[in-house]
């Protein structure tokens, strides 16, 4: 299978998306002086390609009551364990992001919570899955940088 090659239009519309999934083909096509079947085709064929893989919603999630974040690093008994514990850990919904990872851990998550109370039950929760010898948590302070279209633009630049 042939490398699929982004364009600039390619480029315009993953950015506009990017800022908000939500845009509208017709907006997209009247600021880039295209149709909005050219959007459409366009942005199946990225998904065709497995560039595009579905979109997403941005939740603020202190209005939520989830403003709690906290980073877990864990540490397996035996690393031959890791497929069985990331299936446990997969069931605890406040569990958002797992890493399996070199160095100091094993699995390194991202969990959500609304407070450090929650936290802890999820970070027990953690501790009891079969398999897992010890955690280590870190309170996130701030969440100072997230902001992918920085990265987009940079990919960009390198194709």
């Amino acid at each position: 299978m042939a490398k699929f090659r982004l364009d600039e239009t390619d480029h315009q519309i993953l950015n506009m998306l990017i800022d908000n999934t939500r845009t509208p083909f017709t907006d997209i096509a009247k600021k880039l002086n295209i149709s909005a079947g050219t959007v459409h085709v366009r942005v199946k064929k990225m998904e065709e390609a497995g560039i595009i893989l579905g979109s997403s919603l941005t939740l603020n999630y202190e209005k939520l009551g989830y403003a709690f974040i906290a980073y877990v690093g864990i540490f397996l008994q035996n690393t031959s364990q890791t497929k069985f514990v990331l299936e446990r850990i997969n069931e605890i919904p406040y569990v958002t992001v797992a890493h399996v990872t070199t160095g100091k851990f094993n699995v390194f998550c991202k969990i959500r919570a609304r407070d450090t109370q929650h936290a802890k039950d999820i970070i027990f929760k953690l501790d009891d899955i079969e398999g897992v010898y010890r955690t280590e948590t870190m309170i996130s302070l701030e969440e100072s940088i997230n902001d992918k279209k920085r990265l987009m633009h940079s990919i960009f630049e390198n194709l």
